[in-house]
This record gives C-alpha cells, sequence and structure tokens, in this order.
C-alpha cells in the first residue's frame, strides 16, 4: 500500500528572541537555561515520518549509483604548433560525462540516461559505499533517453530501488530527487510534483514527462526521483534553466517507460519495439473546439491516418477527436504516441473518441510500426554529388527510429554524412526527390540511378518540407 496522501507535515515552530537594550546601556536579556537536546528515533507512524525525509532516504540511497564514462578521441596534429611548443600537441585526447543511475535488480542491473553514455567506450559504476565497477550496456534507447546497465557482482546480492508499479502520482505530492550534481557527491534535494504528462518540451522523441521543482543539477541525470515510500516514480534527466543551473523547473523520466525499457533488456531484448498508431492531428484548440461544437478544448483533431496502420484497422477516421487513450486524456500527438507506446505489441487498448457529436470508444490493436518499404540502407560513393551519403528507405519503422515525420512519402533519406562531396552540400533528415527529372521512391532508384553517370547533375532534394534544385 502506498502511505497516505496530504498528511499534513509536523513543522517545528522557531521563536526568534532578540537581545535590547536599556537607556541605561544594561542588557534586557535573560539568560536562559539550556535545553536538553532531542532524541532520534525512528517514526512510530505515516505523521511522524513526515517530519523528516531521513527514513526515506536511508532507505533509497544505498541504491542509488554515480556513472562515469569517457572515451579516448583522436586530436588533429599541427605540425606548426608542434615544431614551436615542443610537440605533445596531437595525438589522443579523452572525453568525459558523470550522470547519476540507480540499481533496480540485486544482481547489479542499473537504470541511467543514454545520454550520460552515448558514444563512450568505457563506463564505470560507482555505489554508495565507494566500491567501483566496469559496466556494459544491456540494452540502449535513444528515443525515451534511457539505457540499461549491468556490473558484475560477484554473486553479491546489491541494495535495490523498487520501481513504483501503482502510477498513483498526483501533482503537488513530495517527492525527492537523488543523484550526484556536478561531482560533489551523493545529494538529495527535495520539492513537488509540479505538473504530469508534459509532452511538449522537446527533450526525446518519446516521452511524457514528470515535472518537479526538486533541484536538479548536471550530474544528476540518470538519478531517481523518488516517492515518500523510496520507490522510483521517475529518471531525472534534464533541466529548463538559463544559467545552467537548476531554476525549478525538472523534468523526469516516468516509472512507467522504466519499467518497460527494462523488462526489455532483462528479456534479452536490445532495443525497444514499441507500438506505433498510425495518425497525424492537431491539438483542439479553442477555434477548433466552437467549429465542433465543443463545450472546452481537449484532445487531437485527427488529419492523417497512415494506410494500414494500427488507427485504420481500428476505424478510426479523419475528422475523429481522439480523447483518451486507455483512459489518459490525449492533447497532442506526443500524448497520443506515449499513451500507445507504453503498451506491449498486441494489446488491445480502449480509444475515446469524439465522431459527429457523439463520443464512442473503439479498440485499437497495440502494432508495431510497419517497416514497408524495407529496409534498405546503404552509403554511397563514386564520383558523383552523393559521395560519402548514407541513405535509406522511409518506412514507419524507420521514421519512429530516427523522428522524422512517416507521413513525409516515400523517398530515399540520408541518414548520415561522412567523408566525401555529399557533405558540402546535404543534411541528415534530407530527402532525394528526383534525379534529373527521374523519381526516386527508394534506395533503390537512387543507386540505379548515379549508377555509371558521368556528369551533369539535375538533383531536386526535400529539406524541412522545402524543395530545393541542386544542379552540378
Amino acid at each position: 500500500m502506498k502511505t497516505m496522501r496530504n498528511l499534513r507535515a509536523l513543522l517545528p515552530v522557531v521563536v526568534l528572541l532578540t537581545a535590547c537594550s536599556n537607556p541605561n546601556g544594561q542588557s534586557n536579556a535573560q539568560s536562559i537555561p539550556d535545553m536538553p537536546q532531542p532524541t532520534r528515533r525512528v517514526p512510530a507512524d505515516v505523521a511522524s515520518m513526515k517530519q523528516s525525509f531521513s527514513p526515506v532516504v536511508k532507505k533509497a540511497a544505498p541504491a542509488v549509483v554515480n556513472v562515469a564514462s569517457r572515451r579516448v578521441v583522436q586530436r588533429r596534429v599541427d605540425p606548426f604548433w608542434d615544431f614551436f611548443m615542443g610537440g605533445g600537441q596531437g595525438g589522443s585526447q579523452v572525453q568525459g560525462s558523470l550522470g547519476s543511475g540507480a540499481i533496480v535488480r540485486a544482481d547489479g542491473v542499473i537504470i541511467t540516461n543514454h545520454h550520460n553514455i552515448n558514444g563512450m567506450s568505457d563506463i564505470t559504476v560507482q555505489l554508495a559505499d565507494r566500491r567501483e565497477f566496469p559496466a556494459v550496456v544491456l540494452l540502449d534507447d535513444p528515443s525515451a533517453d534511457l539505457a540499461v546497465l549491468k556490473i558484475d557482482t560477484k554473486g553479491e546480492k546489491l541494495p535495490v530501488m523498487a520501481i513504483d508499479d501503482q502510477e498513483q502520482l498526483e501533482v503537488g505530492d513530495l517527492v525527492l530527487a537523488m543523484g550526484n550534481p556536478f561531482g560533489v557527491g551523493q545529494t538529495v534535494t527535495n520539492g513537488i510534483v509540479s505538473a504530469l504528462a508534459r509532452t511538449d518540451v522537446g527533450a526525446a522523441d518519446f516521452g511524457s514527462y514528470i515535472q518537479t521543482d526538486a533541484a536538479i543539477n548536471p550530474g544528476n541525470s540518470g538519478g531517481p526521483l523518488v516517492d515518500l515510500d523510496g520507490d522510483l516514480v521517475g529518471i531525472n534527466t534534464f533541466i529548463i534553466s538559463r544559467s545552467g543551473s537548476s531554476s525549478g523547473v525538472g523534468f523526469a523520466i516516468p516509472a512507467r517507460v522504466v519499467r518497460q525499457v527494462v523488462n526489455a533488456a532483462l528479456g534479452g531484448g536490445h532495443s525497444i519495439v514499441r507500438p506505433w498508431l498510425g495518425v497525424k492531428g492537431q491539438p483542439v484548440n479553442g477555434e477548433i473546439a466552437k467549429s465542433l461544437g465543443m463545450t472546452a478544448p481537449r484532445g487531437v483533431l485527427v488529419a492523417q491516418i497512415y494506410p494500414g496502420s494500427s488507427a485504420e484497422r481500428a476505424g478510426l477516421k479523419e475528422g475523429d477527436v481522439i480523447l483518451a487513450i486507455d483512459g489518459q486524456a490525449v492533447n497532442d500527438e506526443g500524448g497520443g504516441a506515449f499513451a500507445i507506446g507504453t503498451h506491449k505489441v498486441g494489446d488491445r487498448v480502449p480509444m475515446q473518441i469524439l465522431r459527429n457529436d457523439r463520443e464512442q470508444t473503439i479498440t485499437v490493436r497495440a502494432d508495431a510500426a510497419p517497416e514497408t518499404p524495407p529496409r534498405d540502407e546503404r552509403t554511397l560513393s563514386g564520383n558523383n554529388p552523393f559521395n560519402g551519403a548514407t541513405v535509406l528507405n522511409l518506412s514507419p519503422a524507420v521514421a519512429q527510429d530516427l523522428g522524422v515525420d512517416p507521413f513525409a512519402g516515400r523517398g530515399a533519406l540520408v541518414s548520415k554524412i561522412g567523408p566525401g562531396y555529399a557533405g558540402n552540400w546535404m543534411r541528415p533528415g534530407d530527402f532525394v526527390r528526383s534525379i534529373n527529372g527521374r523519381q526516386i521512391n527508394t534506395v533503390a532508384d537512387l543507386a540505379s540511378a548515379i549508377a555509371g553517370r558521368a556528369g551533369g547533375w539535375n538533383i531536386t532534394i526535400e529539406r524541412g518540407g522545402q524543395l530545393i534544385q541542386a544542379r552540378f
């Protein structure tokens, strides 16, 4: 059972004694006898526990860890500088990252942020008792900014932080943020839940964040947001700040996403396959609500439905308004993607919609995004303007992985730019639409169009929704 909510905290009464002087310069202050010091004791009930966060910290802190990662990169050698400065300016350079994490299984399974370990080759976990262990990555999920690590405990059972499974968090609840801010050592800050289901803050491709005013600073990333039962209700991941330090607007990835990623890792998965709805829409504002006869703006107006998607098979239609998915209110595309994406593939999920002034419920099957056309990824070479570009077919599955619009149509999508001529004029995210008047729908079309051609290029690409003509 979760602890009772809305119990009033017992606050100590502080009396301020001020010494004043009389006209004769004599003090009116009287001596105060020594007061007996209170004896610390284990809280006997919930009400007395509210006097201090200490019992919660003692329960949770042993499962909080520091995550240090590094990589070695090669620095460019400058012969001129080396000649005059005695050398040593080139060679390798060590880059590092410092964050936090939480132990979620006694055999050494740890959850942290993806951005703490992204691109790093050497990861070290330091426990609360200062012991250090090398760690390996079991699963990395960039779209949710989470990563699951594993350390070899040689059979030792470590303290564990339970992942909240009640999902009863409410705005105004007290929470603790734990981690290693600025590398100073394990630290605890407290605050409240400021908001729930923040989907419009743009930190990752997949997310619906808990907002808190508990102080979160650099180094706290990956550390747990803890409720008063000592359970992990979120993973602290980013802040909004003009200074770079906490300004009371911090965000945490909710426990349901943490649980999904951990379960996938423990099941042997190396990536997350999330259900995809296949809908493009816009939030219902006041003007749209009025035109639809709604009493207040809510939901997402469906503008497009991807052919063959879960939404189409469920009978959703353009012009419908999605109000809720599985009882969770939906007010933008991100909220809908999150509500369906936290389910298992194959689940049948109720969706509440508004159609023709009437609310009704339909059932959507939570299916994975289709990979049609099939994934075909190639790095192009040769004497042509695409030399060095990596391209692949756009499908809903690829769009979900890369965070691009699956409704952009068929085409060869540029995913990476390596050494070569393409770096002079192309960017990741560009679509190749035509070459010398020939329409390009797939990577195979692109490869065929450039094969054996020596010169005279008239190319159309799409960038950010705008068509660009290039001639070589």
